[in-house]
Formats: structure tokens, C-alpha cells, sequence
């Protein structure tokens, strides 16, 4: 794998984190909804299950954010080692 197809696929792989990241955030509000429904219903199981959830996954999406910005910085590090341009990369995308 040459340096312009490693940058293109560490790319794909920050897209990749960034929609982890949307998924974790849209359990967080899921369960924010059913919280919020909860509080009709007074159903105390739930309330405890639902907090224990949102803990495990409010932890993942710090998690995922740490990972995100660690890994943002060694894509524009190799980036920037590599002399990768966006004239490189515009020519590697019109070529495949």
C-alpha cells in the first residue's frame, strides 16, 4: 500500500469513528426518550437498568471521542511527514 491509499484508508477510518461516535450519541438520547417516558410510568427496574445503561454507554462515548482526536492527529501527522498534498490526493482520486 503506497502513502496516498494508507492516508486515504486512514481516512475512512476517522469517517468510521465519527459515525461510531453518532451512534453512541444517538443511544445516549434514545435512552434520554425513554427516561423521559419512564416518568409516567414510575417503573423503578427500569430507571435503575437504564441509568447502569447510560453510564456504560456515556463511558464508550468518551472513549470513541479520545480515540477520535488521538487518531485525527496521526492521520495529519503521517500526512504531514508524507509531503501528502491535495493535488496528490485530487490526481489519486481521478486515476481510481
Amino acid at each position: 500500500m503506497d502513502k496516498i491509499e494508507k492516508y486515504k484508508t486512514m481516512e475512512k477510518v476517522l469517517r468510521e469513528i465519527e459515525d461510531l461516535k453518532n451512534s453512541e450519541t444517538a443511544v445516549i438520547k434514545k435512552i434520554g426518550q425513554i427516561e423521559t417516558e419512564n416518568m409516567n410510568l414510575n417503573v423503578q427496574g427500569l430507571d435503575k437498568t437504564l441509568n447502569e445503561i447510560y453510564d456504560g454507554v456515556y463511558k464508550n462515548l468518551q472513549h470513541v471521542e479520545d480515540l477520535q482526536t488521538s487518531f485525527t492527529e496521526t492521520v495529519a501527522d503521517f500526512k504531514e511527514k508524507n509531503n501528502i498534498t491535495d493535488e496528490m490526493l485530487l490526481e489519486f482520486s481521478e486515476n481510481n
